[in-house]
This record gives C-alpha cells, sequence and structure tokens, in this order.
C-alpha cells in the first residue's frame, strides 16, 4: 500500500473527526479540541520554542490513517524528561542539541498513545510513523527526535526503529473496586489511616467547603480566579504558568465532561482550587492554587477529593500529577514511566546509551524502595 507523509504547522490543517478518529479511548489531551486550544490561546506557537509539526499519514484512498502530535522545540522547558545535561553535553562537543523534534503533549506529563491510528490501519501503519519520524529528523537535520510518556505498543515500535527506552517513576492511584472512601482506607495501616483522617478532618474544622464543577459550566470570571490560584503557586516557584484562562475555558467548552474543577470555599468565597481532566477511565490531576494558606488543604483537594471522584464515579486510575513521595503515605504507587529517544551523533548516542542503562537499573532500585513506605498492610505491600 502506498502511504504519504505530510507534516502541518497547525492542528486546524486536519478535520477535528479525522484526527480523533485516530484514538477510539478518547484520551482527552490528544484530542484535537485540546491541542487547538494549544494554538489558539499562543500556549505554543510564536516565541514560545513549540513549533507545532504534526505529522499525517494518509493511504492511498487519502484516508488518514496515522498521526503524531510533534513540536520542533527550541528548549527543553514544559517536557517533564528532563534531557539538559544532554543539552550540555552537547554544548561542550560544539554540537546543536536545538532545534530537536518531539512527539509529546506540551506541559502534560501524562502517558498516552503517541503513534495514532485508526483501528483498521493497515498492520505495519505504526511502523511507518516511526520510519516517517526518522526520516523527517535526517531531511531537516534535527538533532534528535524524542517520543515521552509513550504506551507499550508506541515504545515497542521504536526500540525496534533504534530509539532508545528511558524509564522513570511517577505515583498512580488505582481502584481495586473500592465501595467507598472508607474501604480503600480499610487497606490502610492503623497508624496510616489515622493520620489521613486527621488530615481530612483539619480542612473541615478550618470550615472550607468543597464543590464539584463541570468545567463547561464555568464562567469566565470564575475560570479567571481559578486560574489565579494555579497562577499563585507558579509564581511562588519563580516560574510563569505556561498556560492561560482562555485556554482552560476553550478546552471545557469544546470538550463538555473532560474538564472538572474542586473548588474549596471558605465563608462562601473561593479560597482554592484543583483542576482535573478524565478520560473514560482515568482522572488527571492538573492544576492547583489557593489564596491563602489552609492545613492539608493541599492533600484534601489534589489527592483525597480525587480518589474519592474515582470511587463514586467508577475510574479505573487517578494520576495526580508529577514528583511528590508524599504521594505514597496516600496510597499512590510507583509506577514506572517510558519515553524514547533517537540522537543523531553516534558518539553522544553510545555514551546516553550507556548512561541510560545505569540510570533505568537506579529508577528499578528506587521503584523498589518506594514500595517499602506505602501505607498498606503489609501483607500487602510485602
Amino acid at each position: 500500500m502506498r502511504v504519504t507523509a505530510q507534516w502541518i504547522e497547525r492542528i486546524a490543517g486536519v478535520a477535528a473527526g479525522e484526527w480523533d478518529a485516530l484514538d477510539s479511548t478518547g484520551h482527552p489531551f490528544i484530542r484535537h479540541a485540546f491541542l487547538a486550544a494549544l494554538e489558539d490561546t499562543g500556549c505554543v506557537g510564536g516565541d514560545t520554542g513549540w513549533s507545532p509539526r504534526h505529522l499525517l499519514l494518509r493511504d492511498d484512498a487519502s484516508r488518514l490513517v496515522g498521526a503524531v502530535p510533534a513540536y520542533e522545540k527550541q528548549h527543553s522547558w514544559g517536557e517533564f524528561v528532563f534531557d539538559w545535561h544532554w543539552a550540555q553535553a552537547y554544548a561542550r562537543l560544539g554540537l546543536d542539541y536545538y532545534p530537536k523534534l518531539l512527539a509529546a503533549i506540551p506541559f502534560t506529563p501524562v502517558t498516552g498513545p503517541r503513534l495514532l491510528l485508526r483501528d483498521d490501519a493497515f498492520p505495519s501503519a505504526r511502523d511507518a510513523l516511526v520510519r516517517l519520524l526518522l526520516d523527517s529528523a535526517r531531511e531537516r537535520a534535527y538533532p534528535g527526535v524524542h517520543v515521552n510518556f509513550t504506551m507499550p505498543a508506541d515504545q515497542d515500535a521504536l526500540a525496534g526503529g533504534g530509539f532508545l527506552r528511558r524509564e522513570d517513576c511517577r505515583f498512580l492511584w488505582r481502584n481495586a473496586g473500592y465501595g467507598d472512601f472508607d474501604d480503600f482506607l480499610a487497606r490502610f495501616r492503623a497508624d496510616k489511616r489515622k493520620k489521613l483522617k486527621r488530615e481530612r478532618r483539619r480542612v473541615d474544622e478550618a470550615g472550607v467547603t468543597i464543590e464539584t464543577l463541570a468545567g463547561e459550566a464555568v464562567d469566565s470570571r470564575l475560570w479567571t480566579q481559578v486560574f489565579a490560584f494555579s497562577e499563585r503557586t507558579f509564581l511562588q516557584h519563580g516560574n510563569a504558568h505556561y498556560l492561560s484562562a482562555d485556554f482552560f475555558e476553550r478546552v471545557a467548552c469544546a470538550m463538555p465532561g473532560a474538564v472538572l474543577i474542586k473548588l474549596a470555599r471558605r465563608s462562601g468565597r473561593p479560597v482554592a482550587a484543583a483542576i482535573f481532566l478524565r478520560s473514560a477511565d482515568t482522572l488527571f490531576g492538573r492544576y492547583w492554587g489557593a489564596a491563602e494558606s489552609v492545613d492539608c488543604l493541599h492533600f484534601e483537594l489534589c489527592y483525597y477529593q480525587g480518589i474519592d471522584y474515582c470511587i463514586r464515579h467508577g475510574l479505573a486510575a487517578f494520576d495526580p500529577g508529577t514528583q511528590g513521595e508524599h504521594k505514597l503515605a496516600r496510597g499512590f504507587e510507583p509506577t514506572l514511566t517510558t519515553s524514547a529517544h533517537w540522537l543523531a551523533d553516534a558518539r553522544l548516542r553510545r555514551a546516553i546509551e550507556r548512561y541510560l542503562t545505569d540510570e533505568r537499573a537506579a529508577v528499578g532500585r528506587y521503584r523498589e524502595s518506594c514500595a517499602d513506605h506505602l501505607p498498606f498492610h503489609r501483607s500487602e505491600s510485602a
């Protein structure tokens, strides 16, 4: 079968229905509406260092059978698979590390499909996408191609194309068919269960009430306030927010049922909020912030409310976001994530391959050590 590759610089260059048909799971972050909102609100493109370079694969009937959401990157900000030291190694040898080609979702460290395919795509379509990524890298002289937060099928195809495997450890919650939050807590050792209940009680004793809002039902005024909470968190860490209130409002309106807010009020006033997205089976915690300090409110809004939501709605998993060994004590389990990397320079490729071998071993040891700190009964944690 003859196939045709096309690179587009705006997601608007492909019809939303065609693009979304490439993912039957409805993963929210690769939806056409999500990627379009990033571009339309200026979160990517322009001088952001994220230039869209989406790859389309069409068959001989001009039907879209595959695609890759990709970006030409001038830096490594907003990726959450950290390669700054690789860039430094290139610089020490007088080589350019940027611009690089990155297949990922901007500012979204969430595992998901990267080599998008129709369910009825021809058998070798996934391998064809890998070849096209490499062909583009060679034609455009990209120093490297990187595919972040990969699914197993994509990772296997990329490995077959010569990509190196990188691993990291995240903390995820999984639903074991719990009837309610107390059913989940029944797995905890008594001391750990008591501590968690005390944290939840402190929020209640502070006079804080929490409501769940559908993103599409939130007006511009409240979105501005919710975003300001989130932006405050970034500023406290010396960073500017990657996104905008306009972006969140657009995504929420374009994807009904996919965005929700946990809003905390005190004396009727909004004082904090956490923003989530969801798929059919998974909740994703994204951003949070507060206008005032309330003991344990971060744990309540970002973790316990999310767990309770998953139990009530029958979701299988909850990804609360990056970092945070403190999540272990709250029932989030260490889970491997993967990414794939191709480097054009043979010398640095060999060096990075040796580094990744050692890094994978260290990540494996770290994951095992984390399991010792889970709050569950010892018989479960063994």
